[in-house]
């Protein structure tokens, strides 16, 4: 089943200490994995894409068990809706342009609040040596998605990104990204967290 929906995109480029905004088409695209109900969110404008996939609280448990991280800090991430995220430059337009992206910039909306994501940096540095070891802070310090990253056309990654909101929550991102230098920023409505349950099927 595959669900898409147009979202309005806004780009700003400031000139002469004005902000200049245009208006473009970005496509949402919303699926279901068939064998195992994970949905994932596949965002598409002009050269970028971002995907993000649900991931079950006891996926990311399973991994945080298996390091020297506190009982506390295990729960802590696995409640705080995980995503498997990708993001890519697909070059496709032949700009030759890089795109540039820092999760700093990114904002979501829950619960009429708004409040940017979770980042590994104030993560790690939260922890005291008997919460999380060295050892097992090189697991989110690789783990996670990087905070600030350039992809030159057909470049791309791949890490978790958290955001701090209960499992079953739902919320909007707001997302920006820095393409040919001018700033760009996009909502992708109606994002859910993955319920704390075994399996969805």
């Amino acid at each position: 089943m595959l669900k898409i929906s147009k979202t309005l995109v806004t780009s700003g480029l400031l000139l002469f200490g004005f902000a200049i905004t245009w208006l473009v088409q970005a496509e949402v695209q919303r699926s279901s994995n068939e064998e195992n109900g994970l949905q994932k969110w596949h965002f598409i404008e002009a050269d970028i894409e971002i995907e993000l996939v649900q991931r079950l609280p006891d996926q990311t448990r399973a991994m945080f068990m298996k390091h020297e991280f506190s009982s506390e800090v295990v729960e802590f991430m696995a409640t705080s809706c995980m995503f498997q995220t990708i993001i890519r430059n697909s070059g496709k337009s032949g700009s030759g342009q890089s795109v540039s992206v820092d999760l700093r910039r990114w904002r979501m909306q829950h619960a009429g609040r708004q409040s940017g994501i979770l980042l590994k940096e104030p993560l790690i540095e939260s922890w005291s040596d008997q919460q999380a070891s060295p050892k097992a802070r090189l697991v989110v310090r690789w783990g996670m998605f990087p905070t600030q990253q350039e992809y030159l056309p057909g470049d791309y990654n791949w890490g978790l990104t958290a955001y701090g909101v209960p499992p079953g929550a739902q919320f909007d991102l707001e997302v920006n990204w820095n393409e040919g230098g001018k700033q760009y920023t996009a909502t992708i409505d109606d994002i859910i967290c993955a319920p704390d349950v075994d399996s969805l099927k």
